[in-house]
């Protein structure tokens, strides 16, 4: 009788790691274009992850092509992009193009990095979500999107803030 307790234990516990699991934003992360410094995605990525969120750091290089395939493939509910180079209102663009194309419009995007605030505008009349600069606190990238939760069943938030 014990192991049958047990088991049904174990059967709980897995249906509820499977619920919070399922709760968890996903958030991929991405370096895009010639960019190749990214200590500060890895501090947005270890703060999101230790937050609860599910993180996928795409890595260095990436073209808009490879990350909206990432997204797709992981089936995320947001994109970071990372972007120093001062290429963002060329990536950018393109990124959102590809995201419609592939009917991903759900799908939040987030950009941090060096962004002039001139271009912020820009950005959010193209469909991001939200620009961060450099120094912006992690609780507050944090608050963000736990603020403005997505799915693939509701694009709520969407250019908002």
């Amino acid at each position: 009788m014990k192991q049958h307790n047990c088991q049904n234990n174990d059967r709980l516990a897995v249906k509820m790691r499977s619920t919070n699991m399922s709760k968890r934003l996903r958030i991929v992360l991405a370096k895009v274009g010639l960019d190749g410094h990214d200590r500060g995605i890895k501090v947005v990525a270890r703060a999101l992850r230790d937050a609860g969120m599910e993180v996928i750091y795409a890595g260095l290089w990436q073209t808009p092509e490879s990350v909206v395939r990432t997204v797709a493939d992981e089936d995320a509910d947001w994109l970071g992009l990372s972007i120093l180079s001062g290429a963002h209102m060329t990536l950018v663009p393109r990124i959102m193009t590809l995201l419609r194309e592939a009917g991903l419009e759900d799908v939040g995007v987030i950009v941090g990095g060096i962004i002039p605030e001139s271009d912020y505008p820009k950005l959010k009349e193209l469909g991001v979500a939200r620009v961060f600069g450099p120094g912006t606190p992690m609780d507050e990238i944090v608050r963000f999107l736990r603020q403005h939760p997505r799915s693939h069943s509701s694009a709520e938030g969407a250019g908002k803030e």
